[in-house]
Parts: structure tokens; C-alpha cells; sequence
């Protein structure tokens, strides 16, 4: 079986979820198929990096956008990027037998490429335009036609990948024309060997964070969907003995950097012990500083499944989290964690600091979180239940 996935995200260049998603799915995919990766990048087709390094790593496809379009809008650039793909995906390697993208980025490369090659179009669906009114302040114009790609791709293709049931549910909402029948399941995964708790403390110390004081941590990027406004108005009541370790950047605008900005520097005027790690972290340096948190905070106004939340509790923090989407289907409420209402400041710090005063409690959901992470989430049960969907639909 030879399979093209499509990504706009992939290692190096990965910085959010739908990216952690296809790295970890892509290597334990390539053990089971015969796995190509088109993702964006600088590297040329005959780079030798692009080679498999052993016998169950992907092919990896580098695209670049059309630089004629440098300076445009961006939706148009991508555009461009999936034309690039479909093209290598069918002419290139000498065909597929199916085609798997992922997010609106990758949706219409994936949906040109089956219709071009005639083979089915698999697309998973890692959030949903339609969910995300505030994409406008980023894209402009472009939103208009991020969501007229992802609706021409949902609609047509052979069968959709919802990463929660949550999510599930969110598209027969947004796209009606949707057959219940070909929206399948699949949820995210964690590497529990790599996410697990490092004792250490050389990453707190660099970046100035007590080893030995409660600490409230946030992994994330500046997005109106991410909630870094909610969790920074709730911090202004947040038990004053605890830190609180914002890991975010990548805005998606100015103004929301604007503003995230003036809601820090008043925490600051207000408390000590606010930490703002605005640089991409390294993947070892934020599973450190996971393992030592008191608590992770996950106040998403939207969020599909959360793979932050795994992350988390692989690493043995309880979560305090917001109820929306596939968010209840990870963090088990009273179990590994706590859950609040979105966009609801006041809940979210009493809920914080009911964790801060029983440190005991919370320890335990850490530890139970883990369990939960290891028994139910791991990537080669998600692999085998994707190319089994893949067989189905080559059998018909």
C-alpha cells in the first residue's frame, strides 16, 4: 500500500498539535505502509536529508510556495504549496493508492491529488474553520478561503479522521452535507517513553523557575483559541506562593501580543513569580518543566482533542482544564484532573488553587494521569487503527 501524507508541519518545523500529531503517526505508520511525507520546507527533492535514516522512517517530500506569490496573502500561498503537492504526490513517485492530509493547509493538495491520481482522499481533521471566527484577525480575506478548502475537502473525501468524538460531533454540526457514516475516530497519541518525568532541574534553573516552589505551567501558542487572556485574568487570583510559567509565543496577530503583553506586565506590577518563556523550547526543556509543575493549565476556548494534555500527564502533572471539545475525554474529571468552564477566569483560579492547597491530591492525579497516558494512548495503537481504515477503504 502506498500512501502520500500531506502536511504543512513536520520535523524540524513543528509548532503545534496537528504537527506533534503526523511526526509520531508518520514513524509508526512507515513500520506498517509505504509512507511518503509532503510537508513545507526549504530542503530540494534530492537532498540526501530527505532519505529514510532507517528502514521505518518515512520518505520525506519537501514543498516550498510559488515566490511569486512572496508578499501576498497567504491562503494563496498555501494554495500554491498544495498544488506542488498533488503534483509529487501523483506524477513523481509513480502514483498512490491513497491520499491522507491533514488541516486546512494541506486539504486542498490532498482533495486535488485524489481527484487527480483517483484514489481516495483521507483527511484528518484537527480543528474546524468554522470553529474559529477569530482566524479572520490573522488571515484576512484568507479565512474566506482556508474555509471554502476545508469544506470542498471534508465534503468530498472518501473518509474523514475525527481526533476525538467531540470533534466528531463538531463536524456533522458545521458541515451537514457530512455522511455521519465516513467520520471515523482515531483519537491523538503520546510517546510515553519520551514524555515521561524528568527529575532534573538544570531548565528551571535557566530559566528562573523555583524547583522548590508550587508552580502553575502553560504550554502553548498566543491564540484567541489557546485562552492565554483567560488563564493571565485568573492568575491575578492564584495563590501568591505559586509561580506561574507561561511557555508562549508565536502570536497570531499583534494586537493579541499587544494584549497578552499589558495583562503580564500588570500580573507583574501586582505579584512576583511570573515567568514568561516566550522562545520555542526545546522538546526535552518543556517535558522537564511538565514534570516538576503542580499543575498544567489548559484554558482552550476551543480544542479538539488537546495533545498538551497528554503531554502533561505522561510527564505526571494534574490538569486543570477547560470543558470544550475532546478535552473531557483525556483529562478524567476527579481522576487526573479538574474541568471549568470556558472563558470563565473565576473558575479557572479556584480550580488552580483547590490543586495548590492539596498538593497531595493533585500529586495523585499526576500519577494516575500518567497511567491513564500509558494505557490508553500510545501511537502504534493509533497507526494500526488508521491503516486499517486505509484497507477499507481499498477493499471497496
Amino acid at each position: 500500500m502506498r500512501v502520500a501524507l500531506l502536511t504543512r508541519e513536520y520535523p524540524p518545523g513543528v509548532y503545534g498539535g496537528a504537527g506533534v500529531h503526523v511526526e509520531y503517526l508518520a514513524r509508526e505508520l512507515a513500520r506498517l505502509i509505504d509512507l511518503t511525507v509532503h510537508c513545507e520546507g526549504d530542503l530540494k527533492a534530492d537532498d540526501p536529508a530527505n532519505a529514510p535514516v532507517e528502514d521505518t522512517s518515512p520518505t520525506v517530500r519537501r514543498h516550498r510556495p510559488w515566490a511569486a506569490l512572496d508578499g501576498t496573502n497567504d491562503a494563496l500561498r498555501t494554495f500554491s504549496m498544495d498544488l506542488a503537492m498533488a503534483a509529487a504526490a501523483t506524477v513523481d513517485l509513480g502514483g498512490v493508492d491513497l491520499v491522507h492530509s491533514h488541516t486546512w493547509y494541506t486539504n486542498l493538495g490532498g482533495h486535488l491529488a485524489a481527484l487527480l491520481a483517483g484514489v481516495p482522499h483521507v483527511m484528518t481533521s484537527h480543528s474546524l474553520e468554522p470553529r474559529r471566527p477569530w482566524k479572520a484577525e490573522q488571515l484576512g480575506g484568507g479565512y474566506r478561503l482556508s474555509s471554502w478548502a476545508e469544506k470542498t475537502a471534508i465534503e468530498a473525501a472518501a473518509a474523514v479522521v475525527a481526533v476525538s468524538a467531540g470533534m466528531k460531533a463538531d463536524i456533522l454540526d458545521a458541515y451537514p452535507e457530512v455522511d455521519p457514516a465516513k467520520v471515523h475516530v482515531i483519537r491523538n497519541g503520546i510517546d510515553t517513553d519520551e514524555y515521561s518525568p524528568d527529575l532534573g532541574t538544570d531548565v528551571l534553573e535557566r530559566h528562573g523557575v523555583d524547583p522548590d516552589r508550587p508552580s502553575v505551567v502553560f504550554v502553548g501558542r498566543i491564540t484567541r483559541q489557546k485562552g492565554v487572556p483567560v488563564l493571565l485574568r485568573a492568575a491575578a487570583e492564584l495563590d501568591p506562593r505559586a509561580q506561574l510559567v507561561l511557555c508562549a509565543g508565536a502570536p497570531d496577530t499583534p494586537e493579541l501580543l499587544a494584549e497578552v503583553t499589558e495583562l503580564v506586565d500588570g500580573l507583574r506590577a501586582r505579584r512576583d513569580g511570573v515567568i514568561w518563556i516566550s522562545g520555542m523550547l526545546e522538546k526535552t526543556e518543556v517535558i522537564q518543566l511538565l514534570s516538576h509543575a503542580s499543575l498544567f493549565a489548559c484554558p482552550s476556548v476551543y480544542e479538539p482533542l488537546g495533545i498538551v494534555n497528554l503531554e502533561a500527564m505522561a510527564c505526571g502533572a494534574a490538569v486543570v482544564a477547560s470543558r470544550v471539545g475532546g478535552i473531557p475525554e483525556v483529562v478524567d474529571e476527579g481522576v487526573t484532573g479538574l474541568l471549568v468552564p470556558p472563558d470563565d477566569p473565576a473558575a479557572l483560579a479556584g480550580a488552580m488553587n483547590d490543586l495548590l492547597a492539596s498538593p497531595a491530591r493533585a500529586r495523585t492525579m499526576g500519577e494516575r494521569g500518567r497511567a491513564r497516558a500509558v494505557d490508553q494512548f500510545g501511537w502504534p495503537a493509533v497507526a494500526r487503527q488508521t491503516a486499517e481504515l486505509y484497507e477499507s477503504l481499498l477493499a471497496r
